[in-house]
């Protein structure tokens, strides 16, 4: 199974929406409150907001899959603070009119989205759980065969309960639940 490049790589620009709003912050003149670099602040701001804007839209979009049925589920939802490394960053002086800075900037990020890439390991991020969406460690029945992957979805992950999943990468999916109406009757 070979992992989708663009989903892989808005999940993961979007991941770091919070941290290209503490640049544009830190970058803001005191007296006149605009950014310093105009320019490169709009740019950061406009394809992190779009990303994630994209990721989810398409989070609510999936309507095909895979059905399974759940048979064990672990809450993974504080996961999302592996996103923390990068965010470390923000503390050190940095400046977005430093053409230096910003190339190696890119460059860090680049090499942590092939990681995360390469070895299909990408999680939650902080803008899908602000949206709502939780991660869940799961294993499920497809068929007759039993699978684990973690799973991203709006509802909390029950046992016992079918979902449709769409896959993102070999052990990341987007699931929503099709079982609602019997899920309501038995509370």
């Amino acid at each position: 199974m070979k992992i989708r490049f663009i989903p892989s790589l808005l999940i993961f620009i979007s991941s770091y929406f919070p941290l290209s709003l503490i640049f544009i912050i830190k970058d803001l003149d005191s007296s006149t409150g605009i950014p310093q670099h105009l320019i490169t602040a709009a740019v950061i701001l406009v394809v992190f907001s779009l990303s994630c804007v994209m990721v989810i839209i398409a989070a609510k979009s999936i309507k095909d899959g895979l059905p399974v049925m759940i048979t064990k589920v672990s809450n993974k939802t504080g996961d999302m603070f592996t996103y923390t490394i990068p965010y470390m960053i923000s503390f050190y002086n940095f400046n977005l009119g430093d053409w230096k800075t910003l190339i190696c900037l890119f460059i860090f990020m680049a090499i942590m989205f092939a990681l995360s890439y390469r070895t299909q390991n990408l999680l939650i991020n902080p803008v899908l759980t602000l949206a709502g969406y939780g991660l869940y460690d799961c294993q499920f029945k497809d068929g007759a065969i039993e699978r684990q992957g973690l799973l991203i979805s709006r509802r909390v992950i029950q046992i016992n309960n079918t979902y449709v999943i769409e896959r993102v990468s070999h052990f990341l999916f987007f699931a929503f639940e099709t079982s609602t109406k019997e899920t309501k009757n038995d509370n």
